[in-house]
């Protein structure tokens, strides 16, 4: 098996303010809803660099779909990072996320590895950490 992930699927609770927290809230690009045609298919799929897809599909879908019982939630199963180039863009993300409808979890603050990052929680719970590493240059 080669070493690659190509997509990454989130269980949400609800697909439409999901959608519009990504896509309203942070200016993700999408073409929204799509697979409404199949039962139990609608799925919002986001184009991310270097070929990465992140998608969003129904909680209770995705446990039918895999054929396991739904789960309570866990936000300590699983974060999201988000590297930026500077600590003023953590600092303006995790705005922009809390205005967004976010939970800051984590306020923006030196981190014990020597970088500068937060976290917080969407609407599903999910934790996302905004991080700038200055071991990194990460390409815009």
């Amino acid at each position: 098996m080669k070493q690659r992930i190509n997509f990454l699927t989130l269980g949400v609770k609800h697909l439409e303010k999901s959608l519009k927290f990504l896509r309203d809230g942070f200016g993700w690009q999408t073409q929204g809803i799509i697979g409404t045609e199949f039962e139990r298919g609608a799925v919002v799929i986001f184009n991310l660099s270097s070929g990465l897809m992140l998608s969003l599909y129904q909680r209770e879908n995705l446990a039918w779909d895999s054929g396991l019982e739904q789960q309570p939630e866990s936000a300590t199963e699983f974060s999201i990072g988000h590297l930026v180039n500077a600590e003023e863009e953590v600092d303006m993300i995790m705005k922009q996320a809390e205005k967004a409808g976010a939970t800051i979890i984590k306020p923006a603050q030196n981190t014990f590895w020597g970088g500068y990052g937060g976290y917080f929680k969407d609407l599903d719970g999910h934790l996302w950490e905004i991080a700038h590493n200055p071991a990194f240059e990460i390409d815009e």
